[in-house]
């Protein structure tokens, strides 16, 4: 088995909210509540749930972009969580980020060759005469031509300035990239495109993924495994096939039947989650899911829900996972959320 090139243990990203008058907070909203994850050496990990679930949040603490309230982040087996940014400095070059909006993330003032020398003057194995040699390469290995190393990003196509975006991270020399929606502002057929470079440099370069979305029909063809999150926890991670074939929260199996399928006579019924996505400032007591659960019992109100281990990297927090597995509700798509 690979071994774990991230391991994050019991995190917390918290913001304050509501500040009083001496500028002592009221209220926080809890981002990042209580994650432990590892994410192995080679693979693509999904990060999946709904909009304002602290998904993005989460992959910034990873990389300490985001503040870390509380917990432990080991990357490479060194603990980076409480290193300023100074001790920080030699990990960023390993750590990199493609962000949802690629004309946001780019100078518009730089040419590609200035943006991809910023990011060349991180990886020290670069001389700076050899800046753009290596740019070229660069722009090589995601499909773009030396012809385009001098004109600026607004000249390019969203998808060509997040393939300029995927190559400006390359450029340190990475051992782990975030993409946060990298593909979500793209047309399907550009989303494809992209996917498929990403992949390839993956194999390439033996890198390692976490690929944030909020699209789970995009995980089952690009990820390994999966990790769900609901209201700033993780409440499940499976492989990808194991995910998709045969849930063990509820929660999952709902954006699973939100998926649509382009087959009017495949007989899915697309399932609708009823209730609001809880406030992050203030969730639900016990298990965060059960105010919009069919399933739940007076427990779930009370009692937050352990960690229980489903397979070798593969675990869920649900008080009736055992209950509900063995009655097969969740591998039933028709079944009624």
């Amino acid at each position: 088995m690979n071994e774990s090139l991230i391991s994050l243990e019991q995190i917390n990203t918290w913001f304050p909210n509501n500040k009083s008058l001496l500028g002592k907070p009221r209220s926080w909203i809890k981002a990042v509540s209580d994650v432990s994850l590892n994410i192995i050496e080679g693979e693509c990990l999904g990060l999946v749930g709904e909009s304002g679930c602290g998904k993005s949040t989460l992959g910034r603490a990873i990389l300490r972009l985001a503040p870390l309230s509380s917990g432990e982040i080991r990357f490479m087996g060194d603990d980076i969580g409480k290193l300023d940014n100074k001790w920080l400095k030699p990990y960023r070059a390993k750590m990199q980020m493609v962000f949802q909006d690629p004309k946001a993330s780019l100078n518009p003032k730089m040419t590609i060759f200035k943006i991809l020398s910023e990011a060349l003057a991180l990886n020290l194995r670069v001389e700076k005469e050899n800046y753009l040699e290596q740019s070229v390469k660069l722009l090589d290995l995601v499909d773009l031509r030396p012809e385009h190393i001098y004109r600026y990003p607004h000249e390019f196509s969203g998808g060509q300035q997040q393939r300029i975006c995927i190559a400006r991270a390359l450029a340190t020399d990475p051992k782990f990239i975030v993409f946060d929606e990298a593909t979500s502002a793209l047309d399907v057929s550009v989303q494809a495109q992209v996917i498929s470079l990403m992949r390839e440099l993956q194999d390439k370069f033996n890198l390692t993924y976490l690929f944030i979305s909020h699209d789970l029909s995009i995980m089952e063809y690009v990820c390994t495994r999966v990790a769900v999150m609901y209201a700033g926890q993780i409440i499940e991670v499976q492989d990808a096939g194991s995910l998709f074939d045969a849930p063990r929260h509820p929660y999952t199996k709902a954006l699973k039947n939100a998926v649509p399928i382009a087959d009017p006579e495949s007989g899915k019924e697309l399932g609708i989650l009823k209730g609001e996505v809880p406030k992050l400032s203030d969730p639900p007591t016990g298990c965060h899911f059960h105010p919009r659960c069919n399933y739940k019992e007076d427990i779930c109100s009370k009692k937050s829900p352990l960690v229980c281990k489903t397979g070798e990297n593969s675990w869920v927090r649900c008080h009736f996972h055992e209950k509900l597995w063995k009655q097969g509700i969740l591998i039933n798509s028709k079944e009624s959320l």
